[in-house]
């Protein structure tokens, strides 16, 4: 049990977030619980399609229990891009080339890819967050900062704050900051928000903020975040430690960290069939939607290389996180990670 302030201990939330530390089994047939190093109940996710029929997209198999870390153990100064070794330092201009190349089609693709499934991925994603207790805790959305990096064209923010908006349309909103290291994604979030999800409510849009920039150096001081989200961005990152380790540092005592991301499955005949769908129908649809076949091989390739739940479980807890936890969608194609910041 972490000591806490006064104001927490009277509250059955750590800054208003629950604190899941395992998200338990649960009736919906998408999500599928695991173990966690500090076992605790939490409510149930909503029901959601079955994953039997699922056709969204899942990382390839991969033949060894775990994955090399995001620098080769052979050469210091060289990291995976893909199934590719380049220089540590070329990484970062790469993957900004795959995602300009597709930032106009990125949502589009992404329907296509998951069969709408992305979708109830991020609405479970941003319902588990506990951000509507958070507010009521606060009275409102004063003072409380959301932090969604990698979250260029505004998928994880507008629910957040629609969320916001749900709770108490008086309250004060919270104050988000969308973070992402490619301005071209960032564009299409702010035309997002500006022509289709906010164009009436300019107060709305008055309290999101868009930030280019790299999440292994945040431009932000310590203990500035009550939340941080990251969602199908920690596999692009060059040292993923270094960005986990930022998560923690520009998140207040109590906030919360939580990723979204393509996993591993282990049903060996699912993941079979996601191998061929995968490295054979994906980067044709990315070809034929977006003009670009390779920036689509590199998102399943690097769906391979991430680790698997159990992996990513110990180097969220190695960041300084406690409480650590996860929660696998759709077989374990797609998990949710998640950890607290006690001291």
């Amino acid at each position: 049990m972490h000591p806490l302030p006064s104001f927490y201990e009277s509250k059955p939330f750590v800054n208003g977030f629950t604190s899941n530390a395992t998200f338990s089994s649960s009736s919906s047939s998408l999500a599928s619980s695991s173990p966690s190093s500090s076992p605790s109940s939490s409510p149930p996710s909503p029901s959601l399609p079955s994953s039997s029929t699922d056709t969204s997209p899942s990382p390839p198999s991969s033949t060894a229990n775990e994955v090399p870390s995001s620098t080769s153990s052979i050469q210091q100064d060289t990291t995976h891009f893909g199934f590719q070794q380049v220089p540590v330092e070329d990484k970062e201009k790469l993957v900004k080339t795959v995602f300009d190349s597709v930032a106009g089609k990125y949502d589009v693709m992404n329907d296509l890819m998951s069969g709408g499934l992305h979708r109830l991925w991020k609405d479970d994603f941003v319902s588990s967050a506990g951000l509507p207790a958070v507010l009521r805790a606060q009275g409102g959305g004063k003072d409380i900062r959301l932090l969604d990096v990698a979250g260029g064209t505004g998928d994880i923010a507008f629910r957040l704050m629609k969320t916001a908006l749900g709770v108490d349309a008086g309250a004060r909103l919270p104050a988000i900051t969308v973070f992402d290291i490619n301005a071209e994604m960032l564009k299409v979030g702010q035309a997002r928000a500006e022509e289709e999800v906010f164009p009436t409510q300019a107060p709305v849009r008055a309290c999101m903020e868009w930030v280019e920039g790299n999440a292994e150096a945040l431009p932000f001081p310590d203990n500035t975040f009550d939340l941080y989200t990251i969602a199908f961005g920690l596999r692009n990152v060059t040292r993923r430690a270094q960005a986990l380790a930022e998560a923690h540092r520009v998140l207040k005592r109590g906030g919360r960290f939580m990723c979204l991301e393509f996993s591993h499955v282990s049903l060996p005949l699912v993941k079979d069939a996601y191998d061929l769908y995968s490295f054979q129908i994906i980067p044709r649809m990315g070809q034929a939607v977006t003009g670009d076949a390779e920036a689509y091989r590199y998102l399943v390739e690097s769906i391979r290389q991430f680790p698997r739940q159990e992996a990513l479980l110990r180097e969220v807890e190695e960041a300084g996180f406690g409480s650590v936890s996860f929660l696998n969608y759709s077989l374990g194609s797609v998990a949710v990670h998640s950890g607290f910041k006690w001291g």
